[in-house]
C-alpha cells in the first residue's frame, strides 16, 4: 500500500525525498521505497520521519480500515 500521507506531509512542507532522506540518514531511494508501499522502515526510521515532519506516528504511519 502506498504511503501517500508521507509524500504530502513531505510536499507539504516542500521538501523533496533527497533533503528527507539527507535529515533522517537514509537515502533518497529508501525514502522513495517507503513512499511507494515497497520497504517497511524500522520503527526508528518512522520517529525520525516523523520528527522531521513535525508529525505523528499515527498522522504517517495508520493505516486507515485496518
Amino acid at each position: 500500500m502506498k504511503n501517500l500521507k508521507l509524500k504530502a506531509a513531505r510536499a507539504s512542507l516542500d521538501m523533496s525525498q533527497e533533503q528527507l532522506a539527507q535529515a533522517v540518514g537514509v537515502t533518497r531511494q529508501t525514502i522513495g521505497m517507503i513512499e511507494a508501499g515497497k520497504f517497511n522502515p524500522s520503527l526508528q526510521l518512522c520517529i525520525a520521519i516523523c520528527k522531521t515532519l513535525g508529525k505523528t506516528l499515527n498522522d504517517i504511519f495508520w493505516e486507515e480500515g485496518s
